[in-house]
């Protein structure tokens, strides 16, 4: 649980970090990007435990109250599963149809972008 979590929490941050403030950015970064516990990152920046406790749960409601309201995750996951069911079918149908290989392997690296 706590895996999927940090998971979320590190997607949701490729999306949406350039919107968060310094702090914010710094604090979730050394937290979830880097591993810190929260007397680290409390140390590092002079501050309480509760203040970065504080801090970094506020941060993730924002960042899920941007996936709410914009789905760049969602959507994106989404493209990701149609571009994989879309190599597999063609994969499995067409293998060997060297042309349609190479047009659906530029279309997902565009994906993975």
């Amino acid at each position: 649980m706590q895996i999927d979590k940090n998971n979320r929490m590190n997607s949701l941050f490729e999306f949406y970090g350039a919107l968060l403030t310094e702090k914010q950015h710094s604090y979730l970064e050394l937290y979830y990007g880097d591993d810190y516990s929260l007397g680290e990152i409390a140390t590092e920046f002079d501050v309480s435990r509760q203040a970065v406790y504080d801090n970094i749960r506020r941060t993730e409601a924002s960042l899920e109250e941007y996936e709410a309201k914009l789905h760049l995750l969602a959507n994106y996951q989404a493209q990701n599963q149609a571009v994989d069911a879309l190599v597999r079918y063609v994969q499995h149908t067409y293998a060997e149809d060297a042309k349609l290989s190479t047009l659906l392997t530029r279309v997902a690296d565009q994906a993975a972008r």
